[in-house]
Parts: C-alpha cells; structure tokens; sequence
C-alpha cells in the first residue's frame, strides 16, 4: 500500500519536513508517481517508529542511519533485526552512561578550581592523555580511540 508524505506525516506523528530531512539523510526513501508526488511504503512508518525511538534515546542520526544501512530501503526492521539493533544500541549507551558517571564524578574537582585548562582540566583532559593527538574533542569520545 503507498501513501502520500501528508498520510505518512500524519499516521507516524513527524512533520512532513521531518520526513524530507529523513529521506535526505537515507533514512527513509519513497518514491515519485507519475504525477511527481512523492510516495511511501507502508513499511516507512515502522522505520520511523524506530528512529524516534533510537532519538529518544540519545542516539544521533548517523548512528541510526548505520544501523538501518544493512536493511533494503523500503523494508522495516522485522523482530530479529530489532534486537540486534537494540544490543547494538544498549552497548553504545551503557558506554556512555559510563563516561557521564566519570564526568559527574570529576565535576566536583572543577567547582572552584576554576583553571577552564585544556591542557590540565581532569574533566576536558584526564590526566592529559589528549595532548598530542586529540585537540578540540569531547569526552564522548571513544577512550579505545586515545591509546591509538
């Protein structure tokens, strides 16, 4: 069954920007009848469905978009492909939570340290680990990717 960007927009509760923005990212695809109106898949509003729930939970779009990438464009995930999914993202999100607990323990030393030190800070640069290799990033980043 095909339907419309406004159907779609309507029944998966996104704006239709939202749907243009998805199929540019490969999130999503449709397709063009002979009128030229776009025209989706039923099986979009499962994709959706799975992108809002990955974005609800903190994953960016490029990771989403990583994880559906093995899956052909106009199908869903089936129940199997979910929970594969889902590991995936349990593991990406038990490592975060991780480094926000380390960042929530090392936030008292900053109160009145003051010194905003990217060379020093125990926070932006733990033990200066980043010196050489890594300027300018996030503690989000992976800590495999700092012994490299």
């Amino acid at each position: 069954m095909e339907m419309s960007v406004g159907e779609v927009a309507k029944r998966a509760g996104v704006k239709v920007s939202a749907l243009h923005f998805y199929e540019q990212r490969g999130l999503i695809s449709s397709w063009r009848n002979q009128g030229n109106q776009r025209r989706y898949d039923r099986s979009v509003l499962r994709r959706i469905a799975v992108i809002k729930a990955a974005q609800e939970v903190g994953l960016t779009l490029e990771e989403i978009a990583q994880s559906l990438a093995h899956l052909p464009k106009h199908q869903a995930p089936d129940k199997d492909e979910w929970e594969q999914m889902a590991s995936g993202w349990k593991a990406m999100l038990e490592h975060r939570i991780l480094q926000l607990k380390a960042l929530q323990e090392d936030l008292g030393s900053c109160i009145g340290c003051g010194c905003l030190s990217m060379k020093s800070c125990a926070i932006y640069n733990p033990q200066d680990i980043r010196a050489e290799k890594f300027e300018g990033k996030t503690m989000l980043t992976d800590p495999e990717e700092w012994s490299e």
